[in-house]
């Protein structure tokens, strides 16, 4: 008679009899294999060792584009500001004052309200040494924190993850779109990916597996697996991908354990809880209105990463910028308010970033071209608030090729999320010990 087993759980999976010697016959060697050093590593064990489910959480949001810094945290008080955007430079009664010297453009009433209650962080100048002014390029040093002249294969997220989440849950990274961030490319790859709780994909660096993970996991124990499954499983991980501490059927056979069950826990937790403040209507609305669902349900993440695009304001960037800084400051003041309800602020960190800023003068078009430092915005309720760093110079003769320079390496903000908030030491993930900003 077929005997099917539906494999629910990682614990149950571990306690049929599949990992005893007596059934191994019917399976490739490679499962027999796996399933064994498995039965060793769950002995006794009734949840995976690393769970996440009490630890701190940090929200990374992407602001893709290259956000135009000096129109967001304005320096209304400086004439070489007004002197270098006759059009663009925002007027008085357009800016929410912050002090006498600087301001948050007008559209951020929501950044305003977590700024006065002690929750905003804004960090002036952040950049890098030797500033690339390619999008592409850009970002990638961003979401790998490598030096402008070294090219780094392994994300500085993906790098947490392998210092820090061993025998973690796939679900410990989790992004909202339509692929995973170079962010979280990693050695041991961990992290899921999807639009929404019904078009769940897991990813290995970049490749979605999750159908091959499911036939791993509806094995009939009756016959042997045909030849086709495991190869098949095998070759839609993308070519010279990192994998170390193990063949690659073996660790797709133990990601095939958990995926399934993150996926379905996800389906569930969407059902099941509810959002408890308004979000705007919007894209990054919406995915940070996902991202509080699975907090408040119980996910075991560490790090979530959303994204909002449009921020490549060449032309017409006045009315474009209003939209999507009022959008991300109503959009994440909901989030945090929704998270405040929950009982769960006390341990989320929201952190923004973009590739780039943009040149002090405008161009004749009606925008900004491609620049250099920009502010980072950084929200919670244990954050050092207020304005971190000085103002980078607008004046003529302080400016590189019509670029700011930057005050704050970028990294000296990782190296104090991972080790203030995230309490692992940050010069293995980052390559080098960076001082801490004062931040968390």
């Amino acid at each position: 008679m077929k005997n099917e087993i539906l494999l629910h759980t990682r614990r149950e999976f571990l306690r049929r009899t599949v990992l005893g010697s007596a059934l191994s016959w019917t399976m490739p060697a490679f499962l027999a294999d796996t399933f064994a050093a498995l039965q060793t590593q769950a002995a006794d064990s009734a949840t995976q060792i690393v769970t996440g489910k009490d630890s701190p959480i940090l929200v990374v949001l992407q602001m893709a584009g290259g956000n135009d810094g000096i129109n967001t945290v304005v320096p209304y008080a400086n004439d070489f500001y007004h002197r270098a955007r006759p059009t663009l430079g925002l007027k008085l009664e357009n800016i929410l004052k912050l002090n006498d010297e600087v301001g948050l453009h007008g559209a951020m009433t929501g950044f305003k309200e977590l700024y006065d209650a002690g929750q905003l962080s804004i960090v002036q100048g952040v950049g890098y040494p030797n500033p690339n002014r390619s999008h592409f390029r850009s970002t990638e040093i961003w979401q790998t924190a490598s030096d402008a002249d070294q090219i780094e294969k392994h994300g500085w997220i993906g790098r947490y993850f392998d210092a820090a989440c061993a025998g973690a849950d796939p679900a410990v990274g989790v992004t909202i779109g339509n692929q995973l961030p170079e962010a979280f490319f990693a050695a041991k790859p961990k992290g899921i990916v999807f639009n929404n709780p019904q078009n769940y994909r897991f990813m290995a660096n970049g490749a979605a597996t999750e159908e091959s993970y499911k036939k791993l996991n509806e094995l009939e124990m009756s016959s042997p697996l045909p030849d086709d499954n495991s190869g098949g499983s095998i070759g839609m991980l993308p070519a010279g991908m990192p994998m170390t501490g193990g063949r690659a059927v073996d660790f797709i056979s133990r990601t095939a354990l958990d995926a399934q069950q993150s996926s379905d826990e996800i389906r569930g937790i969407a059902a099941r809880v509810q959002n408890q403040a308004q979000y705007p209507g919007s894209q990054l609305g919406n995915s940070l209105k996902l991202v509080a669902k699975l907090i408040g349900g119980g996910l075991p993440t560490r790090i979530y990463y959303v994204s909002q695009g449009g921020y490549d304001t060449h032309t017409n960037q006045l009315g474009s910028q209003q939209r999507l800084l009022g959008d991300l400051a109503d959009s994440v003041k909901s989030f945090v308010a929704d998270l405040k309800a929950q009982g769960n602020l006390q341990r989320v960190l929201v952190m923004t970033f973009s590739e780039f800023g943009r040149r002090v003068g405008e161009n004749a078009n009606g925008g900004t071209d491609h620049g250099a430092a920009a502010p980072m915005f950084i929200i919670g309720n244990k954050v050092k608030a207020g304005l971190l760093g000085q103002y980078p110079s607008l004046a003529p003769h302080d400016l590189f090729q019509g670029d700011i320079k930057y005050n704050v390496d970028f990294r000296s903000a990782y190296a104090a999320v991972l080790e203030n908030w995230l309490k692992t030491k940050s010069a293995p993930i980052l390559g080098r010990q960076f001082p801490l900003l004062p931040v968390v």
